[in-house]
């Protein structure tokens, strides 16, 4: 990596770093403000947070192909003006119709920062760092996320909706900070460094959604994302946080320190857990987490259904968070540059803004199978979450006979792996293609 590379890696991760923290100051409180400080009700502040989920579906497959043929920057400048402004309107709306109108905003500004950056890091990075660059972004995330919530609950006041405004004011100037760091960035121009149907050019064969629905590999990955997000992601702050009040009759307030556990792993770990994985193949690590998340739901359903004490049900579901955590930060460093790495140069843009599209869908539906679930059938919901958490497993096996060796093990090429030389990428994308 170049000098000029490095540079303008750190002032993504930077960037990255600083929205994080300001989305941390209003992501827990949303639902709070409109429902309870606005007085617009359960059900509006249910819409609103639907309205900012349906604003990143209808942004998200259009995002891709911009980014290919404009650059990640405009987009992550224009995203990060637009995501401030709703913030800002988000802040000031005193009625159903300002409210849902800024909520569509911030979540379309929002969603197009996550393939916006992600392209920019894969243009930053080479096979062999993309995986360091990936888990760095995903470390940063998290540890900006929480300390923005913990500042931001040393600030809100329920009573005093000018506390409130104050948190989307800081989360919009975060926000233009973001666009100002990465209107400060220059880019490399975009190369052929994937490593399989990266090797594929564009040109080669169909394009856009047509050119991915037919990766094979891609496809799987996608269905993969989909459980990953859907087991996970999808049930924290929706089925879990019911089962765990309704079946464990755990104190709402306990949710708080299991969310903090699960962000503790994450940035106590991340690196820790990167140098363990890093020699490892991918489609195993994944495999593994979906072992460890299936314990974790275990835990879960000792927690409401195992009749112990109050004190082991706590420990029980404050470890279910903190293994979810240890899940997460295996992820990070395999996920992420998987699908840059799949992806041919010409349209890792489309490919991030797919997975995005997916990862966006599993966190529509999981809330809305899970946490009817999580309140009442207590023991279906944890068989079925111990069988999806298997399945990841399964998925995650069957996609590793799919790539190729440098695609799955990364690690070979700072190796000098006789292992490369032997099974050669462009024999294996050709062989892939071949069946496409």
């Amino acid at each position: 990596m170049t000098t000029a590379t490095g540079a303008a890696m750190r002032r993504i991760q930077a960037g990255n770093a600083l929205s994080a923290f300001g989305l941390g100051f209003t992501v827990p409180y949303l639902y709070v403000y409109v429902a309870q400080v606005r007085n617009l009700g359960a059900g509006t502040a249910g819409a609103v947070l639907a309205v900012f989920a349906l604003a990143a579906l209808v942004v998200l497959p259009f995002t891709g192909r911009v980014i290919d043929r404009r650059g990640p920057l405009p987009v992550l400048v224009g995203g990060s003006v637009l995501a401030a402004v709703g913030a800002l309107a988000m802040g000031l709306s005193g009625n159903v119709p300002a409210a849902v109108l800024s909520a569509s905003v911030l979540g379309a500004g929002t969603a197009v920062l996550q393939p916006a950056l992600a392209t920019m890091i894969v243009r930053c990075s080479t096979p062999a760092t993309r995986t360091r660059a990936f888990a760095t972004q995903f470390f940063l995330a998290n540890l900006g996320l929480g300390v923005g919530g913990l500042i931001g609950g040393l600030i809100v006041d329920t009573s005093r909706p000018g506390s409130f405004l104050l948190l989307f004011s800081v989360e919009a100037a975060m926000f233009l900070v973001l666009a100002a760091v990465a209107g400060s960035v220059r880019m490399p121009r975009p190369s052929g460094n994937g490593s399989g149907s990266a090797s594929v050019s564009a040109s080669a064969g169909p394009s856009g959604m047509r050119a991915l629905l037919r990766d094979r590999a891609m496809v799987r990955l996608c269905v993969l994302g989909f459980v990953l997000f859907f087991a996970c992601y999808g049930q924290f702050e929706s089925g879990l946080a019911a089962y765990s009040t309704e079946a464990a009759g755990l104190d709402p307030s306990m949710l708080g320190i299991a969310l903090a556990a699960n962000t503790a792993v994450i940035v106590l770990a991340q690196f820790v857990v990167l140098r363990l994985v890093e020699p490892l193949k991918r489609s195993r690590v994944i495999a593994a987490v979906g072992l460890i998340w299936a314990f974790a739901w275990l835990l879960a359903g000792y927690a409401g259904l195992g009749h112990g004490s109050t004190t082991l049900a706590t420990a029980a579901l404050i470890s279910t968070y903190a293994l979810f955590g240890l899940g997460e930060a295996m992820l990070s460093p395999t996920v992420a540059p998987l699908v840059a790495d799949l992806a041919p140069p010409s349209m890792v843009g489309q490919y991030n803004s797919g997975f995005a599209l997916v990862k966006q869908l599993a966190l529509a539906v999981g809330p809305a199978v899970g946490g009817p679930m999580g309140a009442s059938l207590h023991a279906p919901y944890i068989v079925t979450f111990v069988l999806f958490s298997l399945g990841i497993t399964v998925l995650a096996l069957r996609l590793g006979r799919l790539l190729t060796p440098v695609q799955n093990q990364p690690s070979l090429l700072t190796a000098g792996s006789r292992v490369v030389a032997r099974h050669a990428p462009s024999e294996v994308s050709a062989e892939r293609h071949a069946v496409r």
